[in-house]
């Protein structure tokens, strides 16, 4: 299993629209609106490194109105 945080940079007013559509893709656990340098912040899980690929590359960059993305690999998770 892999996870992952994604920070997003979203153009001006489009914020609520993406957080809404982000939540629909496969993979995302959950999608969260913050304040600061990032407007999203996105958590995912994938069966592999390709599918996490995928998504960021193919999914999420192509996501109209996203305009960057930081992407923080799960070395380890406790719960």
């Amino acid at each position: 299993m892999v996870s992952a945080y994604i920070l997003a940079n979203v153009e001006t007013g489009a914020d609520r629209k993406v957080f809404r559509d982000i939540k629909k893709l496969h993979g995302v656990d959950k999608v969260s609106m913050t304040f600061g340098t990032y407007d999203l912040c996105i958590e995912v899980s994938f069966e592999t490194m390709e599918e996490l690929d995928e998504f960021v590359f193919d999914k999420l960059r192509k996501t109209p109105k996203i305009r960057e993305t930081v992407t923080a690999i799960c070395s380890q998770t406790i719960t």
